[in-house]
């Protein structure tokens, strides 16, 4: 079994981790687009244009799934991928987990990049599952990138700010983009308070990791013997994970130097006739 996941840049890893917890037993292929890097600034023909190059620099390594570990890729490029690689390949994209985050009860704070924060996307997300609840859009400006560049005083300060502007006593937020997960545990120190309610982070990697394996009629086999089979592509090159992936619990966990784990939920976009992925209870 062969499992890719793409992205621009570092947000896959913890959605690569997740495939490997539930199936150690596969090989992985990770392209990113550091020569491309952000996306999300790009208008969206060109980010689809991208993201189409990245997916197939992916499928030329023949793997049974491909996962788009990239919310604004999702939401751009998702059609065009699948109209391209299915069905030979199926395509698993990602969505913020604002879904299973309204269903646990409110008050819900959604931790997104500025330009997805009040976005019609979002919003139309919030109308359709989050209606009943209430919710704060917080936008997180330079955490990705300061995650993507493992830089920890800018991590401290972008995470400091954004949950400056979270109003008190929510009791979830939804991780709206992907490098956000690699930082759950400092987004948690950050707001949880000891007198508040107990908080939930809402990610998306467990939920499309095992959309993945559904995709495929695969089952989960947390204890199956390990494979080593990583595929690095940077860019259509070949490459190695970069040095900054180490920093993050779930990079090293690919690197075979860390046990890693994670405490995050999530929704996955289905495919056509799919139902919604929920998350583990």
């Amino acid at each position: 079994m062969k499992i890719a996941l793409m992205d621009s840049g570092s947000g896959l890893l913890a959605a690569a981790a997740a495939v490997r917890r539930l199936r150690p037993d596969a090989g992985l292929v990770i392209s990113s687009d550091p020569d491309g890097m952000p996306w999300g600034p790009r208008t969206a023909a060109d980010l689809t244009e991208r993201a189409l190059a990245v997916a197939r620099n992916a499928a030329a390594h023949r793997p049974d799934a491909l996962i788009v570990a990239c919310n604004t890729a999702s939401v751009h490029a998702l059609p065009t991928l699948r109209a391209e690689l299915e069905p030979d390949l199926p395509v698993i994209g990602t969505v913020p987990a604002i879904k299973p985050a309204a269903a646990a009860g409110g008050p819900v704070a959604i931790w997104a990049t500025p330009a997805t924060t009040g976005s019609p996307y979002q919003r139309g997300l919030i109308r359709s599952f989050a209606a009943d609840t209430e919710v704060a859009e917080v936008p997180c400006p330079g955490l990705a990138d300061a995650v993507e560049a493992a830089d920890d005083a800018a991590i401290a300060a972008a995470v400091t700010a954004a949950a400056a502007l979270t109003p008190p006593g929510v009791r979830g937020v939804v991780l709206g983009c992907t490098h956000y997960e690699l930082v759950a545990g400092r987004i948690r120190d950050a707001l949880q308070s000891p007198e508040g309610p107990a908080l939930t982070l809402y990610g998306s990697a467990e939920a499309v990791a095992a959309q993945a394996l559904r995709r495929i009629g695969a089952e989960p086999a947390p204890a199956a013997t390990p494979s080593r089979e990583l595929t690095v592509i940077l860019s259509g090159r070949a490459g190695s994970l970069p040095e900054t992936a180490l920093a993050y619990e779930e990079g090293r966990l690919l690197a075979g130097t860390d046990a890693g784990s994670t405490a995050l939920r999530g929704a996955a976009v289905p495919a056509p006739g799919e139902p919604t992925a929920e998350p583990a209870r």
